[in-house]
């Protein structure tokens, strides 16, 4: 079953002014129920804007947004209900935390929809526990905590209204690699947990390879490619062209590719594991 849909969806900032800037044109995708997607692009591909037209935090210029099949802007009055089903968690998330605790931070959602306690204290406990936050930490500031904490709380607070669809947009930005490896092992469980589907803005193809059913590149605010990591990814020279990678094992295979055409390319740490596991019995079988 489909989740987003998009038909022919442009959005033009300040549209008959000197200022006038396409972000994108013409874009049709569809994401299905519980698919874990990645949108990638370099820097003004309009993967940023694009998200935001999900939740209706921005409106297109023209096109259609569906949610469920539904228009989300056939009815103006159901925005609200449209940003609690798809949930956004911008890049450094943390910079919104503003509660005295964490349990408060996360609980900020759910009291603005008129939820009764027991209700509100549910949803924070199984939101912080998705994102592996102890229930030891509920009463400390979200400011006293590492810098991956605090994302994870950031994204529990999201999580807390229980939303259908779940946007990150550059989750690992700015952290260290334990942070990184951290956000993104959750990001993993939560998806499994939960089975909602995720939409994950991200710059780095080896998180991408390694998490996404799916990926959307765009380019110069066209969507250029739609397909799975390997189909993707197996057009190395299109992707370096826009500005894009590959990820850095599938760099490795490609030259091993070139010695040996039987060495197949893979775009994980995990396959390229296996694939010389393989090789390497092959070899003294």
């Amino acid at each position: 079953m489909t989740a987003i849909e998009l038909k022919n969806l442009t959005h033009i900032y300040s549209p008959g002014s000197v200022f006038e800037k396409t972000a994108f044109s013409d874009v049709n995708l569809t994401i299905n129920k519980g698919e874990m997607v990645a949108v990638i692009g370099h820097t003004g591909s309009g993967k940023s804007t694009l998200i935001q037209h999900l939740n209706a935090l921005l409106k297109p210029t023209s096109g259609q947004v569906f949610l469920n099949g539904e228009d989300i802007h056939a009815d103006k009055t159901n925005l609200k209900s449209v940003r609690q089903r798809v949930g956004l968690v911008f890049q450094y998330p943390e910079h919104q935390l503003f509660e005295s605790t964490i349990y408060k931070d996360v609980a900020f959602g759910p009291m603005r929809m008129g939820l009764s306690e027991s209700e509100i204290a549910d949803r924070v406990r199984d939101a912080l526990d998705i994102v592996g936050i102890d229930e030891s930490l509920y009463e400390k500031s979200p400011f006293e905590i590492s810098g991956g904490q605090k994302r994870r709380v950031a994204i529990a607070g999201v999580l807390a209204m229980r939303p259908e669809v779940l946007v990150l947009d550059e989750p690992t930005a700015g952290l260290d690699p334990a942070g990184r490896d951290e956000i993104l092992a959750q990001v993993k469980r939560m998806h499994t947990a939960l089975g909602i589907t995720v939409i994950l803005v991200s710059h780095s193809m080896d998180d991408v390879a390694r998490l996404a059913d799916r990926i959307f590149v765009m380019n110069k605010g066209r969507l250029m490619c739609d397909g799975t990591p390997a189909q993707v990814f197996a057009q190395g020279d299109m992707l370096v062209s826009v500005g894009l990678d590959v990820p850095q094992v599938s760099r490795v295979f490609m030259e091993l590719n070139k010695i040996n055409p039987n060495i197949p390319n893979v775009f994980t740490v995990e396959d390229a594991v296996r694939t010389l596991a393989a090789i390497y019995k092959g070899r003294n079988s």
